[in-house]
């Protein structure tokens, strides 16, 4: 089996886990606020944060070496989680995904004013074609628009940002750095909203909230390992396989059909960042790859995001080649 298939069946499995993940959130989104599930979610998940502490070498503080940077990207993230949980819970799968894979859409443009990225027209052109898609999704005045379509919005802009930061500032922060203040302030933010919003949980959905835990990790560690082992314009593509499941556990858990305007939508969307990857990969290893580059899935703040752990290596390299003794 040749490296770039064995990655992309990696990533096929990462992502059948993570809609997996999303069902768990959905279904209890029904009974608790989003705030109690990224609460406890977070809460559940820092023994495995531990664990990341543990096994990281690199001999330094957790002080970040770009505090603004770290701090915006903290305050994105903390939205995203809290925006994504809420769009799960209120909207169709297949909605909320289509609308969420705008995200490298996003990405694109906001390279511009922050990586002082160059696009040029073909990709121009294909953020547009995504753009309508997404418009095809919620086809304003021909249904109604809620909180959900706006939390969902909300999430793919976030996300997309807190991305093309790490992208500006992941080469030289500690990816424990970039991993635990999100989840802190997840801890402290949701924390201090829960009093207002808490339901008791019973036991077994507590244990839910443990399976969402360790179901984002292991999706983690699996798309990384996706990524270790085929080429990322392979890999990256297979976030879009996200939409057969969210078809397949719509209709057999919460009786979702997918209609078709956010069918069409949905593939408009894939084909213009399908294009976006394809066309950046032909690029070699230029600095105009904000999409390629920035592996994160947005929507599970209990644990690390994808490119904060492939980040480690780079950083890793750096303080050994400070520490090496002089030849």
């Amino acid at each position: 089996m040749s490296p770039n298939i064995k990655g992309a069946l990696l990533a096929l499995l990462a992502f059948g886990v993570y809609s997996t993940h999303d069902v768990f959130i959905k279904t209890l989104g029904a009974t608790y606020s989003p705030i109690q599930l990224v609460f406890f979610s977070v809460l559940l998940s820092f023994p495995l944060a531990t664990i990341a502490l543990m096994r990281d070498r690199a001999p330094s503080t957790l002080m970040p070496v770009h505090p603004w940077w770290i701090a915006m990207r903290t305050v994105a993230a903390v939205i995203t989680g809290f925006a994504a949980f809420y769009a799960f819970s209120n909207l169709p799968l297949t909605q909320t995904y289509a609308i969420l894979f705008a995200t490298p859409l996003l990405i694109t443009v906001l390279s511009i004013p922050i990586l002082g990225e160059k696009v040029r027209l073909p990709r121009w052109l294909a953020v547009l074609v995504g753009l309508i898609g997404v418009m095809v999704v919620l086809r304003p005045g021909g249904s109604e628009l809620g909180l959900g379509h706006a939390a969902a919005l909300l999430a793919a802009f976030t996300g997309a940002f807190a991305s093309i930061v790490l992208r500006k500032i992941g080469g030289e922060e500690r990816p424990v750095v970039v991993m635990l203040y999100p989840m802190v302030a997840n801890f402290v933010v949701m924390g201090a909203m829960l009093p207002f919003v808490y339901i008791p949980m019973p036991i077994e959905h507590l244990g839910y909230l443990a399976i969402i835990s360790v179901f984002a990790w292991v999706g983690g560690r699996i798309i990384i390992a996706a990524y270790q082992t085929g080429e990322a314009a392979i890999v990256a593509p297979m976030q879009y396989s996200q939409i057969l499941w969210a078809t397949v556990y719509g209709f057999v858990f919460f009786n979702e059909g997918l209609d078709l305007y956010t069918g069409i939508g949905a593939a408009i969307i894939i084909a213009s960042g399908v294009f976006i990857v394809f066309r950046e990969s032909r690029g070699g290893n230029s600095a105009n790859t904000p999409v390629l580059r920035t592996r994160s899935r947005i929507g599970t703040p209990s644990t690390f995001r994808i490119s904060d752990m492939m980040t480690s290596g780079r950083h890793r390299d750096k303080v050994a080649e400070t520490e090496k003794p002089p030849q």
